[in-house]
This record gives structure tokens, C-alpha cells and sequence, in this order.
């Protein structure tokens, strides 16, 4: 049978982590999910009541390709509300969540062989759409002592056609701030290459807040979603904010690709953005999470990490802990029911010495998740 080579990407480790998790809670342990990054709230309660009078008014079929008029306004407001931005919500497309974003800018952007680089450690789905698309990913290794961000010269050396950040990171947590998020645009721009800002994980900070591409330039992408912040995952809606140049352009692939993103969670993302109370009580919950997962660190002898200053990870080294990161997952699941992810999805090179913990779930359940890792890392001689 004919294949591309296109189709040939990497699979997701911590989905077997979660497999195998699923597997044990089916023969009747409690698992704690410290492994994906999934808020443990539902989506807001103004949301679910703006979908349930829409089901019984509403046929809830197409809507245009760039989105509900209502909705991209309403997003265009949010940047006033959180920069200070005054934003055209012409410039606003909804997305079927950011991975549609991701599609369209990379379509938009790059012609085949295009080379585009990301931070490594980092998320794994950019370089897989990114090959699937027929571009070139390159691995920009980068630093603990640099919050495992880009610095400028990374760019501005690396002969690239276009470059993707993400404040707060994925698997890291940390940010760039205004300094450091200018550096990286103006060397993007010196080198004539296209800006992507992922900026999904914004509203959940712990200290400043996020400073968003769009309140230093006009020429970037920017990519958000309502998955995270507003705890919608699987409603699969989000947006971007492109140049005006660049509407048509991405109008036209939006409606070949998707048609519309589903008119269902447009109506619901309209509610949630109305939340602002309920919302805020969410991110109560993950600064108090936070908290516990860094005194757990602390008590389990874990301490090279970089600050996590938003988003809802910790990406911690635990080579002291004898073994490579997946086989440590495996045991750690084995011995005490705790599910993280080995840092292999995020780095090949160096993810074996590396766990992503995730503290988006209960309270409870991450503080009995860090007493266990606690207790596994004491078995180990990994305590002081």
C-alpha cells in the first residue's frame, strides 16, 4: 500500500502512560493524574447554559469560516481587557481549537521544505504537523538557566523561514517577559522571518502576567484557545490573530479545511468568556496546586527545574533517580499510582533524565500525588 513519509511521525509517549493508567484503574487502583494537561474544571457554568438554550433555539449548523461575528468582537475585547490592545475583530478567526490555528499559519506561511524552528524541550505536536505538512523542523536546544526559552541570536544565526515561541511553555511553565519577547520578535524580523506566538496557556500566570506578541507587534501570529484558561478542552475551539493582509488568505483555507469551526462550542466559548468570576476561582485552585507540587519537589529531593511561572506544569530533572524517565514513569505508576510523562515526548536527546508533572487536576489528588513521589524518591536514594 502507498504511504507518504509525511504520515510518519512520532507517537505520543504519555498517551501509553495513560493507557497503561487507564488499565490499572480498571482492576481498581486510584491513579493520580499528574501526566496530561487537562484542567480538572468543567467548562464554565455560563457556557453550559448558553449551549443548552442554543439546543433548543438554534439549528446550530455552519457558520461563516472565520467565525460567529459576535464571538470574534468579543475576542477582540479580550485584548483590550488583558494588554491594553486595541484589536480589529477582522483580524480574529475562530479556530476548530489551536491546533487549527497551528494548520492554517503553517499553510499560510511555509511553502514545502520551509525551515521553522521551536524550542527544544517542547511541545511535540508542532514538529509533527509541522512534518506532516512537509516542512522542515528545526530543534533550537535551549537552557535551563534561560527558563528553556529561545534567546535572539538562536534566531537571528539559524537561517530559518519562520520560528514558533510559547509563553507559558509547554512542558516547562515559564514565560518571557515584554525584554525578552521583543528580542526574539525584532531578531525574527532582522532575519525576515515569519513570527508564531502560542499564547494558549495565557490567563493562567502566577506572578506577572503574560505579555502577548500582539502588544508589540502587528506582523505576528498569535494562537490562543479556550482549552486550558477557560477548562475546554475537548469543545475543540479556538483562535488566532493574523495580519490584515493575511485574512483573505487564511479565510480561503479555513473553508476548504474545515469549513467552520463546530458552531456548538462557538456559542459555548460566547459564555465563557462572560465568566471572569468562575474562571478566577480556577486559577486559585492551580496556583494552589502550584504551591503543592513545589513543596512536594522540595521534599522528594527534585530541585533542578525552571521557575513555572504559568501555565500548569513543572518539567523537573530526576536523573538522580538512577534510571532513564520512562522506565522511572513506568515503576513510579507501578509502585504508587502516580501517571506523569517522561520527557522523551518533549526531547529526544535529553527527555530521559526529565518528567512533565502536571498539577491541572484536584487539590487533594495532587498533594497524595507528591507524598507518593515522595516516598518512591526516598526508595531510591533520592533524598539529600
Amino acid at each position: 500500500m502507498r504511504v507518504s513519509s509525511r504520515g510518519d511521525v512520532d507517537p505520543f509517549i504519555v498517551m501509553n502512560i495513560l493507557k497503561m493508567a487507564a488499565d490499572a484503574e480498571a482492576s481498581g487502583r486510584h491513579v493520580i493524574h499528574m501526566e496530561i494537561g487537562q484542567p480538572g474544571t468543567p467548562a464554565p457554568k455560563l457556557a453550559r447554559e448558553r449551549v443548552a438554550a442554543a439546543l433548543e433555539s438554534e439549528p446550530l449548523g455552519y457558520t461563516v469560516a472565520l467565525g460567529l461575528p459576535a464571538l470574534r468582537k468579543r475576542i477582540a475585547a479580550l485584548y483590550d481587557e488583558w494588554y491594553g490592545v486595541d484589536l480589529d475583530p477582522a483580524r480574529v478567526i475562530v479556530t476548530p481549537g489551536s491546533s487549527g490555528g497551528f494548520l492554517l499559519s503553517f499553510t499560510a506561511l511555509f511553502d514545502t521544505g520551509d525551515r521553522v524552528g521551536i524550542a527544544n524541550p517542547g511541545y511535540p505536536a508542532y514538529r509533527q504537523i509541522l512534518k506532516a505538512q512537509g516542512l522542515e523542523t528545526v530543534l533550537i536546544r535551549t537552557e535551563m538557566q534561560d527558563g528553556y526559552q529561545l534567546r535572539p541570536d538562536q534566531i537571528t544565526d539559524a537561517g530559518l523561514n519562520g520560528v514558533l515561541v510559547a509563553s507559558p511553555a509547554n512542558p516547562t511553565g515559564t514565560m518571557l517577559n515584554r525584554d525578552q519577547l521583543t528580542g526574539l520578535i525584532d531578531a525574527a524580523r532582522q532575519s525576515d522571518t515569519a513570527f508564531i506566538s502560542d499564547e494558549i496557556y495565557h490567563g493562567l500566570h502566577y506572578g506577572d502576567r503574560g505579555i502577548s506578541a500582539l502588544e508589540i507587534a502587528d506582523d505576528a501570529f498569535v494562537i490562543n484557545s479556550f482549552s486550558k484558561y477557560f477548562s475546554m478542552t475537548g469543545w475543540r475551539i479556538g483562535w488566532m490573530v493574523v495580519p490584515s493582509a493575511q485574512i483573505s488568505r487564511i479565510e480561503k483555507l479555513a473553508q476548504h479545511m474545515f469549513i467552520c469551526a463546530p458552531h456548538v462550542s462557538q456559542v459555548a466559548a460566547l459564555g465563557a468568556l462572560e465568566a471572569s468570576d468562575e474562571l478566577s476561582e480556577n486559577l486559585s485552585i492551580y496556583s494552589n496546586n502550584r504551591q503543592i507540587v513545589l513543596d512536594g519537589l522540595a521534599a522528594a529531593g527534585i530541585t533542578r527545574f525552571a521557575p513555572p511561572d504559568g501555565g500548569f506544569y513543572v518539567y523537573a530533572d530526576i536523573a538522580h533517580l538512577g534510571e532513564d524517565s520512562l522506565t522511572l514513569a513506568k515503576t513510579l505508576l507501578d509502585e504508587e499510582g502516580v501517571a506523569v510523562t517522561p520527557g522523551y515526548d518533549f526531547d529526544a536527546e535529553r527527555g530521559g533524565h526529565m518528567w512533565r508533572l502536571s498539577y491541572a487536576g484536584g487539590s487533594d489528588d495532587i498533594r497524595e500525588g507528591m507524598e507518593r513521589i515522595a516516598r518512591f524518591a526516598a526508595r531510591r536514594g533520592g533524598l539529600d
